[in-house]
């Protein structure tokens, strides 16, 4: 398994996404996007953490193999070939998410086949590529830690922490749960967010993010649909899953929000907006 692995994408529309969450039918619907829009495997990105809280962790591992696209290993992937008890998020012992995870994580480890697991040993950490004469690359939560969560409002300086230590124009990013984008001094911190659970943000869209060539580097529009959550709620209650998960995706809205800053906090409920603005050139 290499750590750092360099990847060649085409100067085409170039697809972005992560927290897969073990929800098949986001998945499923995210596919069937990217086929109707013509992007090549080639072309899609994961940020990691294929499973975690929803009812298919199986299922997911074997479409997200089957596509072909490219994946990073999120903190749920490292820890589950490792072997290791804990999901690897860096949750507060005792909170709420923690809990949780007691429950969502020995479930995965049960579902999740030998041969998902060797699948998973082939993920690297991260990779890099250039596109549209920009040096790139993904990280799950940074360059620094699998499970750091870095959010719109973290200072740029941690940020600049790892466009230094990586040499890229362009961080691609996830872990965090939430769409963003940060730009500073040239160098672009972008954040698709997650497939598997809505953004907190009152809504029951799911989020993505789309590169394409400009005249002179790229452009990169934040992206959301909806998919069929009525039965991933109905899988969650079947193999008795965290309720407080199951709920979010039809309201929209985390069950707490130990994980976020106060910026971040005070959003919840806020439907999430990016206006034509955020459809930059870079």
């Amino acid at each position: 398994m290499e750590k750092i692995k360099q990847i060649t994408v085409k100067n085409e529309p170039l697809l972005l996404f992560g927290g897969i969450y073990s929800n098949f039918e986001a998945l499923e619907t995210l596919h069937g996007i990217a086929e109707k829009a013509g992007i090549s495997p080639a072309n899609v990105i994961c940020t990691g953490d294929i499973v975690a809280y929803c009812a298919d962790p199986e299922p997911c591992v074997k479409l997200v193999e089957k596509w072909g696209i490219h994946n990073i290993a999120g903190n749920v992937e490292i820890q589950l070939r490792n072997g290791d008890d804990g999901c690897g998020c860096d949750f507060t012992a005792d909170s709420r998410c923690d809990l949780f995870a007691k429950q969502w994580y020995p479930f995965a480890q049960k579902k999740v086949s030998d041969s998902s697991i060797e699948f998973m040993q082939q993920i690297p950490e991260f990779v890099q590529f250039d596109y549209c004469g920009k040096r790139c690359t993904v990280v799950h939560g940074s360059y620094f830690h699998t499970s750091e969560f870095i959010f719109k409002s973290t200072p740029w300086a941690t940020k600049a922490r790892n466009f230094a230590a990586t040499n890229s124009d362009v961080i691609i990013a996830g872990h965090c749960g939430l769409p963003f984008n940060d730009i500073q001094n040239g160098q672009y911190w972008l954040n698709p967010g997650v497939i598997g659970m809505p953004a907190n943000d009152g809504t029951t869209r799911v989020w993505y993010m789309i590169l394409q060539p400009a005249d002179d580097g790229f452009t990169f529009e934040h992206k959301h649909f909806e998919f069929d959550y009525d039965e991933t709620f109905a899988r969650m209650l079947e193999e008795e899953l965290p309720l407080a998960y199951a709920k979010t995706l039809s309201s929209g809205l985390w069950d707490n929000n130990d994980i976020l800053p106060e910026e971040e906090t005070a959003a919840q409920g806020i439907k999430l907006d990016f206006p034509s603005l955020d459809f930059q050139k870079a």
